[in-house]
């Protein structure tokens, strides 16, 4: 995920403003740069199949998440360049010239 639009910003944090789905990425924030397979996601979540992929399906759309066949398991992975992207996007946009403020005012 390279330089951020609005948009693709607005879509990535509409993804994670979902409860599951925000579950479902931080316990592949955790899992690390090997990721984890839908089999242990959805155990390790509790949820349908069908819902798991619903969700891993929205968080790969909104480049959140990477995906990839290892045989027979599907193996998805947080985009941690993403994640950095996306709170880069968040300080550097949305914050712009309020920490300096937020600072001057407090003193």
């Amino acid at each position: 995920m390279p330089r951020l639009t609005e948009d693709t910003a607005a879509d990535a944090l509409a993804a994670l403003g979902n409860r599951t789905r925000l579950r479902l990425f931080r316990v592949l924030v955790k899992a690390g740069r090997g990721g984890m397979n839908v089999g242990d996601l959805q155990k390790r979540l509790s949820i349908p199949a069908s819902t798991l992929a619903h969700h891993l399906a929205s968080l790969h759309r909104a480049e959140l998440i990477t995906q990839e066949r290892q045989g027979r398991e599907v193996i998805s992975v947080a985009d941690y360049d993403a994640i950095q992207t996306l709170s880069a996007f968040l300080v550097e946009e949305c914050c712009c010239g309020f920490a300096d403020d937020a600072v001057d005012d407090v003193a």
